[in-house]
């Protein structure tokens, strides 16, 4: 079969084509393929379906072949609004990103709003654009069409839509204030040993890593339990690896270490520190002893801590997930995590093209489970729930030290 189309040099001869003769050359060999020919060649070239089929009308009538046409200079033509309006792109993203929902082991993203009323609401914020136009933009920008897919972890209340546009609010002002925010959570729970760790990496033909057939906990070293923290304002990631139990304790301390290593370098003058956390969990809303650890944290960092939780049913849309911990996912794919140590520099070595650096430790500290604690003691903190869902919002002050007689 002729290969013309994929050959290269295809592309090279038609670089040297003005803007006429390179659509009768193209249209010349999405006829020579038959079915299909146009969409291939316009994959293969960039030009538009109706520039092929016009192209196509002209060879077979023969009208036009040799009219004169007027060719465009290069770099002619009607510019892309993208570049017309340097804007465009940031207000589209804007919009995403505070309707984005995904799949936190998925490199792609989607939105439940449709391009015409995107294409409509940036036209009301002045960035006159076609659905079509939006369409585009979002497929370049890494964007697909999703459909439906089990996995609904409760029900959302009727309040989950004002919730984010308030916590997304809040983001914004500390971002605009160069403020430290950080999107929390507990990544899933690995095992430590020779076991299979689901996904495919480059070893010679023939030559699988062998691995442990059964997964009984006896046969590795233990649980791996990664509590990260993403900051927002520098694309940066921390996860502290702990070796026992995921609790509140384990949670602050995490954010503690995080602090230590990289928070007050960046953040000494900072006036507080925007959590952003799911609402269950070892940072969960109701949980005392996340409050009651988290008050501590706040003495002795001297600024207040507001937090945001994300409604009940809707823990993927948390940054972190699609961020951070989807891309330590697929850096340490098909690798089986044999050791704590392992763990650690996968993590620590996992990268991005936009820039995310990860910095990881590991806790050995032991984290008791089933600790309560009293109504006395949340009586003692700090705390002020916004007037906006204050089941979910609210800020920890820092208390005043005690005095030593």
């Amino acid at each position: 079969m002729n290969s013309s189309g994929s050959d290269p040099l295809f592309l090279k001869v038609l670089a040297t084509l003005n803007e006429a003769q390179a659509r009768w050359y193209v249209a010349r060999e999405a006829i020579r393929r038959g079915y299909g020919g146009v969409q291939t060649m316009h994959t293969l070239t960039g030009l538009s379906r109706p520039t092929i089929l016009k192209g196509i009308r002209e060879l077979r009538t023969g009208q036009g072949l040799g009219s004169g046409e007027r060719v465009r200079q290069p770099g002619g033509g009607r510019k892309c609004l993208e570049v017309a309006d340097p804007e465009l792109t940031a207000h589209l993203e804007r919009i995403m990103d505070e309707n984005t929902a995904g799949d936190p082991m998925s490199l792609l993203k989607w939105t439940h709003k449709s391009t015409a009323r995107i294409a409509a609401e940036l036209t009301r914020q002045g960035h006159p654009i076609s659905d079509e136009t939006v369409r585009r933009r979002l497929k370049e920008l890494g964007y697909s069409l999703q459909a439906n897919r089990k996995g609904q972890e409760g029900s959302s209340p009727a309040t989950r839509d004002a919730q984010f546009q308030y916590l997304n609010a809040q983001v914004r002002q500390f971002l605009a204030r160069k403020a430290p925010v950080l999107s929390v959570d507990t990544k899933k729970k690995e095992r430590v040993g020779e076991f299979k760790n689901p996904g495919r990496t480059w070893r010679p033909q023939g030559q699988p890593r062998m691995v442990n057939v059964y997964d009984f906990p006896t046969l590795g070293e233990g649980p791996a339990i990664p509590y990260g923290a993403y900051d927002l304002q520098r694309n940066r990631g921390f996860v502290n690896v702990g070796m026992t139990h995921d609790t509140a304790e384990f949670a602050v301390e995490s954010l503690r270490r995080w602090w230590k290593l990289l928070g007050r370098r960046y953040y000494a003058q900072a006036p507080g520190l925007l959590l952003c956390a799911d609402g269950g969990g070892s940072n969960g809303s109701r949980n005392r002893a996340w409050k009651f650890h988290l008050q501590q944290l706040t003495d002795e960092l001297g600024v207040p801590i507001p937090v945001c939780h994300y409604p009940p049913g809707t823990s993927k849309w948390n940054k972190i997930e699609h961020r951070l911990f989807s891309f330590i996912s697929l850096n340490w794919q098909g690798q089986p995590l044999v050791s704590y140590e392992t763990v650690v520099n996968l993590i620590g070595a996992t990268r991005t093209k936009t820039g995310l650096r990860v910095k990881a430790t590991l806790d050995p500290k032991v984290y008791p489970t089933g600790i309560k604690i009293s109504a006395a003691a949340m009586a003692q903190l700090h705390l002020t729930p916004h007037e906006v869902h204050p089941q979910w919002n609210y800020t920890l002050h820092p208390r005043p030290p005690v005095s030593k007689k």
